[in-house]
């Protein structure tokens, strides 16, 4: 166990990012076709191929998911993932081609400081492709692919990751671009909001502050445009079906009220992908599905405050500062 989505069986996770332009990609592939669903509860999301996530639609399985800063240029990514899985034989078979399936979700980093000047063709479709490519068991977190233009209301954001097993020996994971309206740390402290769900000290070890700030100390926004948006993966080696899949989704989203403070605001598009690789030797219990969703929650939170943890301050005149710049790493008494 590496504490990565990667702990799950049946897929990997590559990252590709350009520093001038302050931005990049990150795509999950799966080594077979994925059950998998989305749970949108931010007021604005930007998304790809969404809706056949859901219940009832013809295509149950995807090859690939997708997270990518760039805010509306960002969807450009998954076409960059497409081309990747097509040149793999990759597809959905439609007569005598294949059509990958490769949906996504974007975030707005368009304000951090990068050079957004791209021109007539953004750079995302390269970007995607070079993810796909670079898709491994290992990946780097905090300024990394889709998290690494990302901020929060005070702290640099960035890509996080964790993963948990159930009672019943099931691995759930998560994967997370960090770039809330909101905060991830408590008033003007260090201490994470996903201080209960920390594991060996993965994120500072510093659990709750010894005294609270209390109102309206602990409220922090980025501001009033919808320049956000926190998007997940989440995933496990259970076999579920797709309705299953859509309440894993739905329940992860239990993992960004416990790290952020607000979540699922007007001006956030969070955003959660459920995938099952089914993996798994057993089948699951309803039992095991609430306990997936349950630590498929808990990974979120963690992973959420993984993110702030490992990023670091961009290069840019104002830019916000990483939590280990302004706090240190190790100092533990606040």
């Amino acid at each position: 166990m590496n504490n990565l989505i990667t702990d799950i069986a049946g897929l990997s996770v590559g990252n590709a990012q350009d520093a001038k332009l302050a931005s990049g990609v990150t795509a999950v592939l799966f080594d077979a076709p994925t059950m998998a669903s989305i749970a949108v509860h931010g007021g604005a999301p930007g998304l790809r191929d969404a809706t056949l996530l859901e219940p009832g639609m013809t295509v149950e399985r995807v090859d690939a998911l997708v997270l990518s800063g760039g805010s509306v240029y960002g969807l450009d990514s998954m076409g960059g993932v497409l081309a990747f899985l097509r040149e793999s034989g990759r597809g959905f078979p439609v007569g005598s081609i294949k059509v990958p399936i490769a949906p996504g979700a974007v975030l707005f980093d368009l304000l951090n400081g990068g050079d957004k000047d791209f021109g007539r063709e953004p750079l995302y479709w390269r970007l995607g492709y070079e993810a796909a490519a670079a898709a491994g068991q290992d990946f780097a977190l905090g300024n990394a692919g889709a998290g690494y233009g990302a901020t929060t209301a005070n702290l640099k954001g960035g890509l996080g990751s964790a993963s948990a097993v159930t009672a019943n020996g099931f691995h759930v994971g998560a994967l997370v671009a960090v770039n809330a309206v909101g905060s991830a740390t408590i008033g003007g402290g260090p201490h994470f909001w996903a201080a209960p769900y920390e594991r060996d000290d993965e994120f500072g070890g510093l659990g709750w502050p010894p005294a609270w700030p209390g109102e309206p100390k602990d409220f922090h926004m980025k501001g009033l445009d919808p320049q956000n948006t926190t998007i997940a993966i989440v995933a496990t080696d259970a076999a579920l079906t797709r309705a299953e899949a859509k309440r894993l989704a739905i329940m992860a989203h239990d993992g960004m009220a416990h790290a952020l403070r607000p979540a699922h605001a007007a001006m956030d598009g969070d955003t959660i992908f459920a995938a099952a690789t089914g993996r798994a030797a057993a089948t699951p219990t309803v039992s095991d599905a609430a306990e997936i969703g349950m630590r498929a929650a808990d990974c979120l939170a963690r992973a959420i405050a993984r993110a702030v943890f490992e990023a670091e301050a961009l290069p840019f005149a104002g830019a916000l500062p990483g939590w280990r710049e302004k706090f240190g790493v190790h100092e533990k008494n606040f």
